[in-house]
């Protein structure tokens, strides 16, 4: 019953990629938050891994214990009936192999998807595309092997490689040979976060032969236009945990002034 059920969610939720109606998620960090962000409406669970780390007094890049990741995922998928992704950094190991392990730690957890980018934890830097497509690969054969459409959102960090002001043609043009490459390895999804020009945001999602999804961020544009310029998904990253943190800091301090 629970392989049936999570191969339901792992389809529903492939069905919510609509390029101009996007999927929006609301990144939590634990099974409190998923019935909260649940309870509002939304119609898939996403954790941060940023978010993760931090409540959890680690920094991100990998700083969170595999063990803790995956336990904190089980009670995440325990505490809802909705699809639930998770954000698996690197894949906790730079050989394939690894990435497959990991890969399969989540899908027995309940998993229906994750995030998988393509940046080296300790510095930022990027992979080799072919480097990245062969743990993809290896990723993907893991997930075909659980007989559930496992969502793999692929994550290019190029636009992690510069400040805004410096994104340009070349840029995307880099991503969109990422893109390829990742989804002739057997990725399902693309992820861009940083990139936040409306103009490159429509081109790499017209280009990209995968879904594009974009991170909200202070100068991202609004839902409307990213609708209106074929994004297919929306992920709100670190944000909701910083929003909470705040309000939680601001009513302390009002409470022993």
């Amino acid at each position: 019953m629970r392989i049936a059920d999570q191969t339901r969610k792992a389809e529903q939720f492939r069905a919510l990629h609509i390029p101009g109606k996007p999927l929006v998620l609301f990144n939590i960090w634990d099974a409190g938050g998923a019935k909260a962000v649940a309870s509002g409406g939304a119609k898939a669970i996403a954790t941060s891994s940023w978010s993760v780390a931090n409540a959890n007094g680690f920094s991100d890049g990998e700083q969170t214990p595999l063990i803790l990741a995956i336990e904190n995922l089980r009670r995440i998928v325990g505490a809802t009936d909705l699809p639930v992704t998770i954000d698996l950094e690197s894949g906790y190991g730079d050989a394939s192999e690894m990435v497959g392990e990991t890969i399969g730690l989540a899908i027995d957890a309940g998993a229906i998807g994750c995030n998988l980018e393509d940046s080296f934890p300790a510095n930022g830097k990027l992979r080799k595309t072919i480097d990245q497509a062969d743990r993809l690969r290896r990723a993907r054969q893991k997930a075909d092997a659980s007989d559930i459409r496992f969502f793999i959102n692929a994550r290019t960090d190029v636009f992690f490689q510069g400040p805004p002001a410096q994104h340009d043609d070349a840029m995307v043009a880099e991503a969109v040979e990422r893109a390829r490459a990742y989804a002739e390895a057997g990725a399902d999804g693309f992820f861009a976060p940083g990139l936040l020009d409306i103009t490159l945001i429509a081109r790499l999602a017209e280009a990209s032969p995968l879904p594009l999804n974009i991170m909200v961020g202070d100068a991202t544009p609004p839902l409307s236009a990213l609708s209106g310029h074929g994004v297919a998904r929306v992920s709100h990253g670190p944000g909701p945990y910083l929003m909470a943190m705040k309000a939680l800091d601001e009513s302390a301090r009002a409470a022993t002034a």
